[in-house]
C-alpha cells in the first residue's frame, strides 16, 4: 500500500467519527487528513478551503456529501488528486422534488426541530437489519448533535446549490473506486453504477445488507476495498 497523503471527506452532519474504523487502519505509515466540511455555504467555497490545506498531492475519499465535495475538488484542482473514491454518493445535482424536501427540513431546524430531522432520516440511513441497532444510531446522532443546526443548515445550502457533475464524470483519469450499499436509499446503487460506468476503469463495489452509511455499517469491508484501492 502505498504512502500517498489521504484526504478524508465526511458526509452532512457527520464528522471525523464516520471514518473512526479506516482511520485506524489506514493513518499506519501515511499523513490522513479529515478535510473541514463545516466553514462555508458552497461547494466551490468548501472544496477550496480544503484544498488550501491539503498536501500537494494526496488521495480523495468522500461519503455522501464528501463526494460531492470530492467531484467539486476534482473539478478545481484535478492534477493534485491521485486517486478518488466516491462512497454512497452521487454526481447529480439535486432534483426539485429534493430541493423542496431539503427547505422544509431547513424550515423544521429553524424552529428549534433540528434533532427531529435528524431522527426522521435515520432509518432511511441504514439498512433494515440495522433498524434495531440503537448503537448505531445513537453515533449517528452524536456526530450531528456536534454538528450543530447552524453548520448543519450552512452544509445543506451547499449540497442545494452545488453543480450537476455528471458532464464532468468522463474526465476523470485517476484510479477511482466507487461504493455503495445495496439498500442505500438516499443514493441508491443505480447512482453509483452511473458514476461508475462514466469513468473508465472505475472499480464499482456494492456491499450487501448495507445502506448509506457504510463505513459505519459494514467497517472492515469498506476499509478492505480502501486498501486494495490505495494499493492501486
Amino acid at each position: 500500500m502505498s504512502n500517498t497523503p489521504l484526504v478524508m471527506i465526511p458526509g452532512l452532519a457527520c464528522t471525523e467519527a464516520l471514518f473512526a474504523d479506516q482511520v485506524a487502519v489506514l493513518k499506519r505509515g501515511r499523513e490522513l487528513i479529515i478535510g473541514d466540511h463545516m466553514r462555508h455555504d458552497t461547494m466551490s467555497g468548501i472544496a477550496a478551503h480544503i484544498l488550501a490545506t491539503a498536501p500537494e498531492r494526496f488521495a480523495l475519499a468522500g461519503l455522501s456529501m464528501g463526494g460531492y465535495i470530492s467531484l467539486e475538488i476534482m473539478r478545481q484542482a484535478p492534477e493534485r488528486v491521485e486517486r478518488l473514491a466516491l462512497l454512497d454518493t452521487s454526481a447529480r445535482a439535486d432534483t426539485p422534488e429534493k430541493i423542496a424536501l431539503r427547505h422544509e427540513a431547513l424550515e423544521l431546524a429553524a424552529a428549534g426541530k433540528f434533532m427531529a430531522v435528524c431522527h426522521s432520516t435515520l432509518d432511511l440511513s441504514i439498512a433494515t437489519s440495522r433498524h434495531r441497532d440503537e448503537a448505531l444510531k445513537a453515533a449517528i446522532i452524536d456526530m450531528a448533535l456536534k454538528t450543530g443546526p447552524d453548520i448543519w443548515a450552512q452544509q445543506t445550502r451547499a449540497i442545494i446549490g452545488r453543480k450537476d457533475s455528471v458532464p464532468m464524470l468522463g474526465e476523470i483519469t485517476c484510479p477511482i473506486l466507487v461504493v455503495v450499499g445495496d439498500e442505500d436509499q438516499l443514493t441508491p446503487p443505480e447512482l453509483a453504477r452511473e458514476m461508475a460506468n462514466a469513468i473508465a476503469g472505475a472499480q464499482l463495489e456494492v456491499i450487501a445488507d448495507c445502506g448509506h452509511m457504510s463505513t459505519m455499517e459494514k467497517p472492515d469491508q469498506l476499509t478492505g476495498f480502501l486498501k486494495g484501492w490505495l494499493a492501486q
